[in-house]
């Protein structure tokens, strides 16, 4: 055996003793730091490149990537009879991808990402509206003191308070897409739903894009090319660690992403966060990761409970007479 089959044969014996849990921790580390290299590739692009382009670019290189796979059966598979709510899905996940977009480019790396993390806060209030789901006063305590902390942030960086207000915006729009999903994905495939997400996006953001539109360089394609393939490994990632671990010893570590994203601004682009901001940031990350593992703690529960309720009972013998 040679000195790189046994090392790769090393590694692999390394990986497989790790246990489930810390795998699924390596995996989101890995999608939190591809995730903050794509929004680098954003921040860098939008320096000379309208975040409208961008959005539009980013929805056409998706739907070219999906195709094989969506048209692999023919066009069959992806007839559906809910046009309407694909069509509103795209609207509202185009609007969401374009003002995350818009304030990547106008806010601090880090800022921009830490406002993305309300989203599980704006998620409790549509479930409620659209979903009928009953929230306890402990999730609602949690969404208030994360509602704070997006006060705080906002108070603290004013210049960029309209950028604040567009991050805001498109976490409650991403939050609405998990609506429509949630919906969706009882009848619908999920290459079906990108197929469609990756045609009605590209048409609705080509129309503003087409007005702010510069022809891009090559270097530029090139770059959000490699942005939408880190995106892309960094959703692999995450589905890995899911797949494998806990979502409760998943989910604090998604917020590596902040760590992640504050080096990069910093070094790439001098960005440094107030203090405030950092609070801020803390509290909505706190109030959102108690929400997170609180979801997933009670589900945890239903599924015992309903293991425990279709468990075969035990039938005593009758007496012999």
């Amino acid at each position: 055996m040679s000195d790189k089959a046994r090392n790769a044969e090393n590694w692999l014996n390394l990986w497989e003793s790790i246990p489930d849990n810390g795998k699924g921790m390596l995996w989101t580390l890995a999608a939190g730091f591809l995730f903050s290299c794509m929004t680098l590739g954003i921040k860098y692009l939008g320096q000379e490149m309208d975040s409208f382009q961008i959005g539009f670019i980013r929805a056409f290189f998706g739907l070219i990537a999906i195709l094989p796979f969506a048209l692999r059966r023919g066009f069959a598979p992806l007839r559906t009879k809910v046009f309407k709510m694909h069509l509103a899905r795209s609207c509202v996940g185009i609007t969401g991808m374009l003002c995350i977009f818009y304030a990547i480019t106008h806010m601090p790396l880090a800022d921009a990402v830490a406002l993305t993390f309300t989203r599980p806060l704006f998620l409790i209030l549509l479930a409620v509206v659209f979903l009928g789901e009953i929230v306890r006063w402990r999730r609602w305590l949690a969404t208030l003191v994360g509602f704070v902390g997006v006060v705080i942030m906002v108070q603290a960086n004013a210049e960029v308070g309209l950028a604040s207000g567009v991050a805001l915006f498109g976490a409650l729009m991403v939050a609405l897409v998990s609506v429509f999903l949630k919906k969706l994905s009882r009848t619908e495939a999920p290459t079906t739903i990108m197929f469609y997400f990756g045609v009605i996006g590209s048409l609705i953001s080509f129309v503003p894009a087409s007005l702010v539109w510069i022809t891009p360089t090559w270097e530029q394609l090139a770059i959000l090319a490699v942005a939408a393939s880190f995106g892309s490994g960094a959703n692999f990632c995450i589905i890995r660690a899911f797949s494998v671990a806990e979502a409760t010893a998943v989910a604090p570590f998604d917020y590596t992403r902040l760590i992640f994203s504050g080096i990069l601004g910093f070094i790439l682009f001098s960005e440094i966060p107030s203090g405030w901001m950092i609070v801020g940031a803390g509290i909505i990350v706190a109030s959102s990761l108690y929400i997170v593992l609180r979801e997933a703690g009670l589900n945890k529960t239903e599924t015992s409970n309903e293991s425990a309720n279709t468990k075969p009972r035990t039938v005593a013998s009758e007496p012999k007479r």
